[in-house]
């Protein structure tokens, strides 16, 4: 059998590359990527080699100037940017913010890694079987003298079964086929959050690595780029199952967990005014509802935010809180009494925030 994913909204699963401001350069409304190789072979015959070299080691990236002739004649390949109002952004952003995160690529082409997809499908299945109970449980162990160190992989077990009698043992994947890169693009992305504005009202910042921690005008916010597959980009691979049951349950418990992420996403939207997030959302909340138990959708990759990588819905919980407050990285968020998580990767479109990356359709025939 066959898997069929199809990405909803950009989408970047990646191998932990990236490239460097020096790496490629901005022509034409695409991101050139240097074959660098190719380059110091053509250099190395004549006197212009130490100068390259020279600018690669002290410069952020490349004068264009001087090397603009490479990004025409000497680029591996070229990403094109989603819409040219990411270029005056990427004009303008210090050179720290300009590294790429690429998408995951074999010598063949990009392909979806199978542990994206395995994992999403694991944490839907863990989220359709805790309670209360569970959280009650883990709040109590967080609170002994000797807190564990994986506090969740025994309420994990108990779900899901042990090591050799796991349910997940009855579905497997493979990684994707690989892809030519078509439909792949380069989004501007910047981080949305929360700000107080008295007793339950928030209003919309933009996080900034500058100064405050939180900018009232989009430009004033920090930019950053990613190498994303595009809407409607189709992955294929191979699909095991021991049964269709299993995979109907498998199906019907990320649906599940999909809409309850969906619904806090709204939530948000709301309350930030973020009105043209809120329609891709409820083009994502219609999705999830066509699904049924023969597909089902799902949040995965890089930039997907914390929410799909947690198996509880309501984060307001205050057993869910009390483990929070025990994990030194969420203590001072938590104690801001804000909405948790508070911030939101948000995925730029035509120049105006429209998704949140990482949604897609499962489907297997």
């Amino acid at each position: 059998m066959k898997y069929r994913i199809t990405c909803l909204t950009p989408t970047l699963v990646g191998d932990g590359q990236k490239l460097a401001p020096i790496d490629y350069m901005v022509w034409k409304e695409h991101v050139n990527v240097l074959d660098q190789r190719r380059i110091f072979r053509l250099l190395a015959k004549g006197p212009r080699l130490d100068g390259y070299l020279a600018q690669l080691k002290k410069s952020d990236k490349l004068d264009f100037a001087s090397w603009g002739g490479f990004a025409q004649n000497f680029a591996g390949r070229r990403i094109p940017f989603e819409h040219a109002s990411s270029i005056p952004v990427w004009e303008r952003a210090q050179a720290e913010n300009l590294f790429i995160p690429t998408f995951a690529t074999s010598p063949s082409g990009p392909y979806l890694p199978a542990t994206a997809i395995k994992g999403a499908l694991r944490t839907g299945a863990v989220f359709d079987r805790w309670n209360e109970t569970t959280l009650r449980e883990l709040a109590g162990r967080m609170e002994e003298e000797r807190p564990p160190r994986n506090p969740a992989v025994k309420a994990e077990d108990a779900v899901l079964g042990g090591h050799g009698s796991n349910r997940m043992r009855r579905v497997s994947t493979a990684d994707s086929a690989p892809v030519d890169y078509t439909g792949m693009k380069i989004y501007l992305l910047r981080v949305a959050t929360m700000v107080a504005r008295g007793a339950g009202k928030f209003e919309l910042g933009w996080k900034s690595a500058r100064g405050t921690a939180e900018a009232r005008r989009i430009e004033e916010s920090t930019p950053s780029f990613a190498e994303m597959a595009g809407p409607g980009m189709v992955f294929e691979g191979l699909w095991n199952e021991t049964s269709a049951q299993d995979r109907q349950k498998l199906f019907q418990a990320s649906n599940s967990y999909a809409a309850s992420q969906i619904k806090k996403h709204q939530e948000y939207a709301q309350a930030t005014g973020l009105e043209r997030l809120a329609a891709t959302l409820g083009e994502l909340e219609k999705r999830v509802l066509e699904a049924g138990n023969h597909a089902c959708v799902l949040a995965l990759g890089w930039g997907a935010g914390m929410l799909s990588k947690i198996s509880v819905a309501d984060t307001a919980d205050p057993n869910y809180r009390s483990i929070l407050r025990r994990v030194s990285l969420y203590q001072k968020a938590v104690q801001t009494g804000l909405p948790f998580p508070k911030t939101r990767r948000i995925v730029f479109e035509g120049g105006r925030p429209a998704h949140l990356p990482g949604w897609v359709l499962l489907e297997v025939g």
